[in-house]
C-alpha cells in the first residue's frame, strides 16, 4: 500500500486509539496531512489546545507516524527517544 493511500490513522505504525483522537484535536483529518506536519509543533501546539504539558513521548509517536507517512521504514516509536532528547537539547 502506498502511504497517499494509508485513509485510517491506526494503520499507521504505532497510531493507537488514544494518538488518533490526538490527531482530531490537532484538526488533522487525514493521514496524508502528516506528510507537511512538525512533530514538534504537533505537540506545541497539543499542549496549547488541552492546556497542559503532555509526556514527551507524544513527540516520538508523532515523528514516527509522520517519518512513515514521509516515505521512512517502519520503526518502532521508542526509537525516535534519542532523536527528540537531542533536538530538544539543542543539539
Amino acid at each position: 500500500m502506498m502511504r497517499s493511500e494509508i485513509k485510517n490513522f491506526r494503520d499507521i505504525p504505532n497510531v493507537g486509539k488514544a494518538i488518533e483522537k490526538l490527531f482530531v484535536l490537532l484538526e488533522i483529518k487525514e493521514p496524508v496531512e502528516l506528510i507537511t506536519k512538525d512533530p514538534y509543533q504537533m505537540y506545541n501546539d497539543l499542549c496549547k489546545i488541552t492546556n497542559k504539558r503532555h509526556d514527551p513521548c507524544v513527540i516520538d509517536v508523532f515523528i514516527s507516524a509522520v517519518k512513515y507517512m514521509q516515505g521512512g521504514p517502519l520503526r518502532k516509536w521508542w526509537e525516535f527517544t534519542k532523536e527528540r532528547k537531542l533536538k530538544l537539547a539543542g543539539k
